[in-house]
């Protein structure tokens, strides 16, 4: 089988957020076990795992991710860099259906060379700042909401950009504050930098320090910029040491995200 290392959510090598990707034979997925060893191995955020499906179904390939750590019930970098790897080693053509645990997902090609996902959009729930999240996270929240089931997260507006791009925070300390991890965002200083909003992810419940840029996270980023800037559609920087772009359509329940990726590492998995 042949395992590859993409970059999603840039259009350039070693920037974005890496991802694992497999493409299974139609027979299935292998046993858990070694789905999570692969990942271990790949030692990425997340490492795709698709097989095709019948002809005639609701979706063409069925799709899991997995952490070093643990099985996700979302992921948008590894669902883009499946994608492209579709698209570029001309698998399948044309836009695709995921079957995941969050449903189908459908990721479409655009004329531009970007990737356009429809995930769900988060549900966002107004929370109280839990108790001792500002001294772990090391800057004052000025919001907080619960992401919903999907994502897990608690996400937090702080003051600024600034503030964002210089957190340090208690990674063990915030493990206690959600399922999978923190979001923290501010809005754009300078727009014309061509972004409106900025974030960064820390999820230590899942084995992940810091997310390099987290599709499934701008599902609730969206929601929530779109509602204070009025305006469906954006674009966020998720200003990790890798950083990356994520282009937003909020279309009610759905969330579109685009993106681009590149494939760095391509190889054979001999085990």
């Amino acid at each position: 089988m042949r395992i590859r290392i993409v970059d999603a959510f840039t259009d350039r090598p070693f920037s974005g957020n890496p991802a694992g990707v497999l493409l299974l034979g139609p027979d299935g997925f292998p046993e858990d076990d070694w789905l999570r060893n692969v990942a271990l191995e790949v030692n990425h955020a997340e490492t795709a795992f698709a097989h095709p499906l019948p002809e005639g179904g609701d979706a063409d390939w069925a799709l899991r991710w997995f952490t070093p750590a643990s099985e996700v019930a979302m992921c948008g970098h590894a669902t883009l860099a499946t994608a492209h790897v579709l698209r570029t080693t001309g698998t399948h053509t044309g836009p695709v259906r995921f079957a995941t645990h969050s449903g189908v997902l459908h990721a479409t090609p655009q004329e531009d060379g970007t990737l356009t996902l429809d995930f769900p959009t988060a549900p966002l729930t107004p929370v109280g700042v839990p108790d001792g999240v500002a001294e772990a996270l090391g800057a004052e929240p000025l919001t907080a909401f619960d992401t919903g089931p999907n994502t897990g997260d608690l996400l937090i507006e702080v003051a600024d950009e600034k503030t964002v791009r210089g957190l340090a925070p208690d990674l063990g300390a915030l493990a206690r504050y959600s399922e999978r991890g923190i979001i923290a965002t501010a809005r754009s200083t300078d727009p014309a930098r061509g972004y409106d909003f900025v974030s960064r992810c820390f999820f230590p419940n899942i084995g992940i320090a810091e997310d390099p840029v987290t599709g499934s996270a701008h599902t609730a980023l969206a929601p929530y910029w779109s509602e204070r800037l009025g305006r469906p559609d954006l674009t966020g920087l998720q200003a990790s040491a890798r950083s990356g772009l994520v282009r937003t359509g909020l279309r009610g329940d759905r969330t579109l995200l685009t993106g681009s990726a590149v494939t760095v590492i391509e190889g054979e998995l001999l085990v």
